[in-house]
């Protein structure tokens, strides 16, 4: 009798999914949070239209991605945040140094733009990401001793600072996700969702590029300063 587990067919599905690198390419653009036509993930993936709408079509089917039409315009994003958690967590495995080195100036800045401050799905990373999870941390409003979790302080704080908290679902109020740029977790979760929905919100950064990448304007510089004490310094 054969003990294999059962869910290992499935866990060999999911897998094959994302060992394609087009549609890999897919899931790591679709982390801005974003919904994409078939068209723009074309363009962005280097393929021709009708390639792309078969591995769009695959990955739908698996699960990984929703689908949504609008008149004669096809839409995808990730389908919820576990499988963006999946997908960040899949990505941060890889080697700093396994990735493809820039080739011309404009990929080299788009490449430290995104070093300096991005969307991980619905939430920041980057230098950014770090910088408000140390100064939370550094504060006692962020606990990481035994996982990420808010202190009483920090929902306090949160209140204060005008930053609504969903606590209604499942979704863990902080988490840790591991930043692929920086190597070391930033804030996710409600708390993660909602600072950056506030950030962009307010201005406090805004994106720039086609990409993921955000940069903090003048406003959310010193807004982040008298918050969290945060230095310009560390945004840049």
């Amino acid at each position: 009798m054969s003990t294999k587990d059962p869910r290992a067919a499935g866990l060999a599905r999911l897998a094959a999914l994302a060992a394609d690198e087009t549609r890999a390419a897919c899931l790591l653009a679709l982390l801005d949070g974003r919904a994409w036509t078939a068209g723009e993930l074309a363009r962005h993936c280097g393929v021709a239209a009708s390639t792309l709408s078969e591995h769009l079509g695959k990955l739908v089917a698996g699960g990984l991605l929703a689908e949504e039409r609008q008149g004669r315009h096809r839409y995808v994003r990730l389908a919820d945040t576990r499988v963006a958690q999946l997908v960040e967590d899949l990505a941060a495995q890889v080697a700093p140094g396994a990735a493809e080195r820039p080739r011309t100036l404009r990929q080299a800045g788009a490449g430290s733009a995104m070093a300096r401050g991005r969307t991980c799905y619905d939430h920041l990373a980057g230098r950014l990401g770090i910088a408000l999870t140390d100064a939370l941390t550094a504060r006692g409003l962020l606990r990481q001793d035994t996982g990420f979790a808010l202190t009483d302080a920090g929902l306090r704080w949160f209140g204060a600072a005008g930053i609504a908290l969903d606590l209604r679902g499942r979704r863990p109020l902080a988490r840790a996700c591991l930043d692929w740029t920086e190597r070391r977790p930033h804030l996710a979760g409600v708390a993660g969702a909602a600072l950056c929905g506030h950030a962009l919100g307010a201005r406090w950064c805004v994106r720039i590029g086609s990409e993921r990448a955000v940069k903090v304007t003048e406003t959310g510089a010193r807004a982040l300063h008298d918050l969290l004490g945060i230095e310009a310094e560390a945004l840049r």
